[in-house]
């Protein structure tokens, strides 16, 4: 067993948020950005309805934008950079993810190790390439935040977006940041903030939570391609990938991730709605797979 610090939050309380959030977001050898094909006959309008979401959606969102500060940013980076918090294998941490509910996916009521299987099967069925297929697999892990003492859902699951300059209005109920601190500051509030137009996304704070926590863990204890890293740090940034916020942002190399967001998003959102899987009859294709990308164990 993994030594592990655990936080005593009701996890199945994590799962209703982010299900909750994710239920409203919702030729063999071909190449990674190819259009997906798994997602052709599914009513995609069904997907994201934040307007008719439920009450603990909208009241989740509310939080989260009121909270994410630049000043709780700073300290989450710090702390993470000063904190191990366990040290296991990439199974070990599907299996103890699995204890949650993420209260802000509104779109599967599906179990999280479900949900990672769902979404690698989707890439692996398209016959996409085996670090895409593992990415898939693993792209959710960092919702282990919550268990390693996270101080709420907020910090750990919902979309994300730019802290440091002016809130998009292309965010999710964009209305409810004017509870913010830094919505009002003199700074915070205009265009570019603090950063300077184009300077990249690498020198930006998007918001703290299980995409920025993952990247940070496995952009140096794996081989995954930039393309890989790209997926799981800005899955959720859907103001960004979907929406089309904060390009004055961005500079040449990120015009790459962006594709890789968008091409990663079809699975991450729409096989939610799919079957579940048979976790042990997958488990030891996954296993080898992982073993291609990974050690045998990581710090977390």
């Amino acid at each position: 067993m993994p030594a592990v610090v655990v936080n005593t939050h009701a996890g199945h309380e994590l799962d209703a948020v982010s299900d909750a959030v994710d239920e409203v977001n919702a030729l063999k050898v071909q190449i990674w950005d190819s259009q997906s094909e798994f997602d052709s006959t599914k009513d995609k309008t069904t997907f994201r309805q934040y307007e008719t979401a439920c009450d603990r959606v909208k009241n989740f969102y509310k939080e989260q934008h009121e909270k994410q500060t630049v000043a709780f940013n700073i300290k989450a980076r710090t702390e993470f950079k000063n904190r191990k918090r366990a040290r296991m294998g990439i199974w070990q941490a599907m299996e103890m993810l699995n204890t949650l509910v993420d209260d802000s996916d509104p779109d599967t009521e599906l179990s999280q190790i479900e949900h990672l299987l769902q979404t690698a099967e989707a890439i692996r069925h398209d016959g996409k390439p085996e670090w895409m297929q593992v990415t898939g697999l693993i792209h959710d892990l960092g919702k282990l935040l919550y268990l390693f003492g996270s101080e709420g859902q907020w910090d750990v699951v919902g979309d994300t977006f730019v802290v440091g300059c002016a809130f998009s209005d292309k965010n999710i109920y964009p209305g409810t940041f004017a509870g913010n601190p830094d919505f009002h500051d003199a700074v915070y509030s205009t265009k570019y903030g603090i950063y300077e137009p184009n300077c990249g996304l690498d020198n930006v704070m998007v918001s703290w939570g299980h995409d920025e926590y993952l990247y940070n863990v496995v952009k140096d204890q794996s081989s995954l391609p930039a393309e890989g890293l790209a997926m799981i740090r800005y899955h959720s940034f859907y103001p960004w990938h979907r929406e089309g916020a904060y390009t004055h942002l961005m500079n040449e190399k990120d015009h790459a991730a962006l594709e890789a967001a968008r091409a990663f998003n079809p699975y991450d959102l729409y096989s939610k709605s799919d079957e579940p899987c048979d976790i042990e009859k997958l488990r030891p294709y996954y296993q080898d797979l992982i073993a291609k990308f990974f050690p045998s164990e990581i710090d977390w």
